[in-house]
């Protein structure tokens, strides 16, 4: 499933650049924006929609790009800032450390007596939009929608996606379509809108229990929807990824518009139209404003916690899906721990692994190309082993590997850092450190209403007493058989969204020192309501409960810096896996697993 071909082309980007500065002289404007995003606002896209990547060569799922007449740069977070100086070519495209320099201070500093930025209204959200208008205000800086720049200039664009459409049972699912259409139909009547527009791709998925093939990794169909308070729901999609069984699972309360007619938007209401100004595109907003007798008001996605907030069924699913995730990631880490340091490659592990799962018989696709960076290539977060970038694992290093599947009953993720051969006492100190911020995250009991910033702080206390740290947030919201990354739910500095029973979120603190190594532990979580304790005097407590059950390499442990109840937290942790996975085992492996759940 995961291939090794070079995506970036940075030789390529000066002249394509060179293409959209002339664009701009002609067009008789400063600066554009070519953003990652898609229509839908999606974190991960289809080929056609890869613009920032075709432009500059960087393939990283975050960032944008802003080019003036004269010069250009590529913003990139935490994650990717090695990345994005390797694959473009620096001479031509400035590397910024985004947020940290944020888009409207570029501009007043590169544009000093003002000018118009072309945007694409369909790429950017209405609220994206407004902050960097008021972040301008006086600098005579002006945000114009002059249309797509990049796609008049890509004369080889792929073509759109056409992936098919299959259901999602409601055995799965817990709840049918129907079900959920009447209940959010309910709750637009409350706040008196006559419908809602769903753009995000996983909410459709999620409201009418299907899923599609449009985007790799990523169980998603190219659609949107209106749905209107009597429960009715226009869908816009190509008819052609639609079998019959699909079409009779839709009903005859789902009315079916090609995907290409949204954009002029032929719905008629009775009433205003809920739009969601931090998913949506800007551009909706304005064509429905400017439509006789239309209006639309702010409000959420209706589907956004509903999807969110996992029920039962789906919780009793995805766990079968990770102890079946698990197994097959320990039977790899059993192969693993038999090749001697100097015989295997990064793309040998990744083979490996995704075999390992193809075993399982039920894997339907990998949920992220798989992260295996070894040494230096794993202080890089997100690497993607390549066949230029790919290296042997060297006696004394450290891999780390990201991984998951996407299964009928649930998406999974999982990273463990692995030694090569005998591993310096330098990173079994930072390795023992980010456990121990993994562990306070598993072992906490928080008063219900506290967000994801809230709790970020207590992952990377451990890290802070060495003055450490790490570029990007603890956890990412998580979906059942949907996309690996899910909002509205985060474990970070930003998210202000309070964390909620049957939230999954991922708890992924890490260490990375480029040039040499980089370090990570994940497991994924659920909210939960917490038990009260005996004696205590306040109660309405949440607490997390761990879905991934795969040993942490003791070997890298400093035993003497863990606490008494984290060598607890841990030899239960190790129990777990060891009660839950070793009946789904080879031989072999449960060889290795009783060997690899031992107490420290």
């Amino acid at each position: 499933m995961q291939t090794f071909t070079e995506n970036a082309s940075p030789e390529q980007g000066p002249p394509r650049l060179g293409q959209l500065q002339n664009l701009l002289r002609i067009k008789g404007v400063a600066a554009a924006i070519v953003p990652r995003t898609d229509i839908h606002q999606g974190e991960y896209v289809a080929s056609c929609d890869e613009r920032l990547a075709w432009l500059t060569g960087f393939t990283g799922s975050a960032g944008f790009c802003v080019a003036t007449r004269d010069k250009a740069a590529v913003f990139a977070d935490g994650r990717y800032r090695t990345q994005v100086r390797a694959q473009v070519d620096t001479d031509f495209f400035e590397p910024v450390d985004w947020p940290e320099t944020g888009l409207a201070d570029w501009l007043a500093k590169n544009l000093p007596d003002g000018g118009d930025v072309s945007y694409d209204g369909w790429l950017h959200t209405a609220d994206e939009i407004e902050k960097l208008r008021k972040r301008v205000e006086g600098k005579g800086i002006e945000f114009v929608c002059h249309g797509n720049l990049i796609d008049q200039i890509w004369m080889e664009k792929p073509d759109p996606p056409n992936g098919p459409v299959r259901i999602q049972p409601d055995n799965l699912a817990g709840e049918s379509h129907k079900s959920k259409r009447e209940r959010l139909a309910g709750e637009l009547r409350e706040a008196g809108h006559a419908a809602a527009a769903i753009t995000l791709t996983d909410s459709i998925a999620w409201l009418l229990n299907i899923r599609g093939a449009d985007i790799p990794r990523n169980p998603v169909v190219h659609a949107f929807a209106i749905l209107h308070d009597n429960a009715r729901v226009t869908l816009f999609v190509d008819d052609k990824k639609l079998n019959k069984e699909v079409i009779a699972h839709l009903g005859e309360d789902v009315d079916i518009l090609p995907y290409s007619d949204f954009t002029s938007f032929p719905v008629k209401l009775d009433g205003a139209l809920r739009i969601d100004k931090s998913t949506a595109p800007e551009r909706l907003s304005w064509l429905v404003g400017n439509m006789e007798s239309r209006r639309f008001e702010w409000g959420d996605d209706p589907c956004i916690l509903g999807k969110a907030r996992k029920n039962r069924v789906e919780i009793s699913a995805t766990r079968e899906a990770h102890l079946r995730d698990g197994a097959a990631v320990c039977e790899f880490l059993a192969w693993f721990d038999n090749q001697p340091p100097g015989t295997i490659t990064e793309i040998d592990v990744v083979k490996s692994l995704e075999n390992c799962r193809r075993a399982t018989n039920m894997l339907l696709d990998i949920s992220f190309d798989t992260i295996a960076g070894s040494g230096p290539n794993g202080a890089m977060p997100h690497y993607r082993v390549t066949e230029t970038s790919n290296r042997m694992l060297q006696d004394g290093e450290l891999l780390v590997l990201d991984s998951g599947g996407q299964y009928e009953d649930g998406t999974t993720d999982i990273t463990r850092t692995l030694p090569v051969g005998n591993v310096n006492e330098e990173e079994r100190i930072a390795f023992t450190r980010v456990l121990q911020g993994m562990i306070a995250v598993s072992r906490l009991r928080w008063p219900r209403g506290l967000t994801g910033r809230d709790l970020d702080a207590i992952a990377r206390y451990p890290l802070w007493l060495a003055d450490h740290d790490y570029n990007h947030g603890t956890g990412h919201g998580v979906g059942v058989a949907l996309c690996v990354h899910e909002g509205p739910q985060r474990l970070s500095r930003k998210s202000e969204i309070p964390l909620n029973p049957g939230m999954i979120i991922s708890n992924e603190p890490g260490f990375y020192k480029e040039g040499r190594y980089g370090i990570r532990t994940e497991n994924l979580v659920v909210v939960a309501e917490a038990i009260p304790l005996e004696g205590a005097t306040g109660t309405d407590k949440l607490c997390f409960k761990t879905l991934n059950f795969v040993p942490i390499d003791r070997r890298l442990i400093a035993r003497e810096m863990l606490s008494d109840g984290e060598r607890k937290w841990l030899d239960d942790y190790h129990a777990d896996c060891l009660k839950k996975i070793e009946p789904r085992l080879s031989e072999s492996a449960r060889k290795w697993l009783n060997w690899a759940t031992s107490p420290i």
